[in-house]
């Protein structure tokens, strides 16, 4: 892997290289000043563009990939949701040996929840809820599929490998016989069978904004299209303590197979982030040890399952 890279594929990107492209296709935006966002995200590189701007360059073929959609989609979304999400304001084109298209949006402001510390965990629940209860609502007509629009099933052998690689290094990175057992009771569970709807895909800390506690942006829409509702229901794990689990279940009328598919889709995504990043990404590998703590000792899913459509 490059020094100071997350994938093998990555283009260099830098300041330099920002100001060029603004410079070249945005000369209305040339003169504002140019700063590197801090920030975990894997798939885009993000520069703070003047006060109210950020710069967006995907980091690897599959997140340029995502970018036309972002800039259809979330001005069509937007309206119909209770918290702001990104507007593109300008797409770009590949140019000064950068090889993809990239975006500028809005500057959304707020901080990312930090797990294990939330302030207002019932509220964050409530407004989580809403929120993911009116992107399912979302027309889903000529919509894409998600990044994330597979099956449990189909991520099986993935999640299993992931399991085994992590139990067998040096660090112990996952009781395997705990983590196996989770995996193969979301496998057992009813499976969705409802049609597909608008699901964020990725709803961890690093793509939400907190303001005084509650939810004030979601960002990074970049996993965004059809799938199937309990991909969302991660953040339950992500994002919120214990206690508050109970009120975001209720508030999504989730029933005990949804539930437990949605423990299987945290667990999945967790076991892949940390066997990808624990060496690349230290805040994102901490995040899916936190994620793993919390549905390894989270006790049993409910075993009365039946399906809601």
């Amino acid at each position: 892997m490059p020094a100071g890279k997350m994938h093998a594929d990555e283009p260099d990107i830098d300041t330099d290289l920002v100001r060029r492209l603004i410079a070249g296709q945005f000369p209305q935006w040339a003169g504002l000043s140019v700063e590197r966002v801090d920030s975990a995200g894997t798939s885009n590189a993000m520069y703070r563009l003047g006060a109210d701007l950020v710069v967006r360059l995907p980091r690897t073929p599959g997140a340029a990939g995502d970018v036309g959609m972002e800039h259809v989609w979330l001005p069509r979304l937007a309206p119909g949701l209770p918290a702001p999400i990104p507007a593109p304001l300008g797409m770009g084109r590949p140019a000064e040996g950068y090889p993809w298209s990239w975006s500028v949006f809005g500057w959304v402001p707020g901080e990312n929840p930090v797990p294990g510390r939330i302030a207002e965990p019932d509220l964050l629940a409530k407004d989580l809820a809403e929120f993911v209860s009116a992107l399912h609502r979302a027309d889903p007509a000529d919509a894409p599929a998600s990044y994330r629009s597979e099956t449990l099933a189909a991520r099986d052998a993935d999640t299993r490998t992931a399991i085994a690689e992590l139990g067998a290094s040096p660090d112990a990175d996952v009781d395997t016989a705990a983590a196996t057992a989770l995996w193969e009771e979301a496998l057992r569970a009813e499976p969705w069978s409802g049609p597909p709807v608008w699901i964020h895909a990725d709803l961890q800390p690093g793509n939400l904004l907190l303001a005084d506690g509650r939810l004030a942006a979601v960002i990074d829409f970049g996993c965004a299209g059809l799938g199937e509702p309990a991909v969302d229901l991660i953040a339950a794990w992500y994002v919120l303590p214990a206690a508050a689990r109970p009120a975001f279940r209720a508030a999504l009328d989730a029933d005990d197979a949804m539930w437990t598919r949605a423990r299987g889709w945290a667990l999945s995504i967790a076991l892949m982030e940390l066997n990808y990043y624990k060496e690349t990404n230290p805040v994102m590998a901490a995040i899916a040890r936190h994620v793993l703590g919390e549905l390894l000792g989270d006790g049993p899913a409910p075993t009365s399952a039946r399906h809601r459509r």
